[in-house]
């Protein structure tokens, strides 16, 4: 199980990113962002499961990565991966991190936000 930590360091190791917290309301949703030009690549959030449709009302942690729109069906039929809560459902995609084993598996994933938000 992935935790918000491992991403946090992974992203500050590999783009220099750390989170930042732009609502006071959601103290615990934190935002990825570029450098340069401020756009969110990432935003975990900690949300309860009903929210992405699963029949339970534990909280639990996502991410929301930006994707091809030509690879968001095929991702979605991945176990942990719903359509993006709080976001376009069209370009994003949410990533239980609670339901992730381990980073290698969403690396790719965070490349690709990084560029397509870049």
């Amino acid at each position: 199980m992935l935790k918000r930590n491992n991403i946090f360091d992974y992203v500050n190791e590999k783009y220099d990113v750390k989170p930042d917290y732009p609502w006071k309301k959601f103290p615990n949703f934190a935002a990825l962002r570029h450098k340069d030009n401020k756009k969110w690549f990432g935003l975990i959030m900690d949300i309860t499961e009903d929210k992405l449709g699963i029949k339970n009302d534990r909280k639990i942690d996502v991410l929301n990565v930006k994707a091809r729109k030509e690879f968001i069906g095929s991702l979605r039929k991945n176990e942990n991966i719903y359509p993006a809560y709080h976001m376009d459902k069209d370009n994003w995609v949410s990533i239980v991190l609670d339901y992730t084993k381990d980073l290698d598996n969403i690396r790719d994933l965070i490349a690709e936000s990084y560029e397509l938000t870049s």
